[in-house]
């Protein structure tokens, strides 16, 4: 492929607007995840890889239900909105998963702080951050073929 090609020159600002709205989304199911996962772990005193699986699951839970429910509202079945919930989300969240997990291991002693220590909150909130920044450029990419939040949107949109 050549240079400049329109397959290698960035998506127009409309797809810009919609992968940083989806990647909000998915952040938002992602923190919601991540911090009932964290502070469960840590209140009942597990292991930091059974505070990361539960946190890991719940993001997930919650990131797919984001998108469910407006879609389930909508008079769509259940049926329909599973594959596109995970179609929609799935390359999003592993990637925030990844990083913000990896990133919260790495961090000297945010696992083991506790909810009502600020440098969890912080090495949370960073890690989160990054995740979303790491994230961002697949949904660019998979919005700009109409795939992963394309899909949802054009759901919300009735085509």
């Amino acid at each position: 492929m050549a240079f400049g090609s329109p397959a290698e020159l960035p998506p127009p600002a409309p797809a810009q607007a919609v992968a940083l709205s989806a990647t909000l989304h998915c952040l938002t199911g992602c923190a919601i995840g991540e911090v009932l996962g964290m502070i469960i772990g840590s209140a009942l005193g597990w292991t930091t890889g059974a505070t990361v699986a539960l946190s890991i699951a719940l993001a997930f839970l919650f990131g797919y239900s984001l998108t469910s429910l407006p879609l389930l509202r909508s008079g769509m079945a259940l049926a329909a909105v599973v594959p596109i919930a995970l179609a929609t989300d799935t390359v999003s969240i592993a990637i925030m998963e990844i990083v913000d997990n990896a990133i919260m291991v790495l961090i000297p002693g945010a696992m083991d702080a506790g909810p009502g220590d600020p440098g969890f909150w912080a090495a949370l909130a960073f890690a989160l951050l990054v995740a979303g920044a790491f994230a961002f450029p697949a949904n660019r990419y998979l919005i700009a073929r109409g795939k992963g939040h394309a899909v949802v949107h054009a759901h919300h949109h009735g085509h």
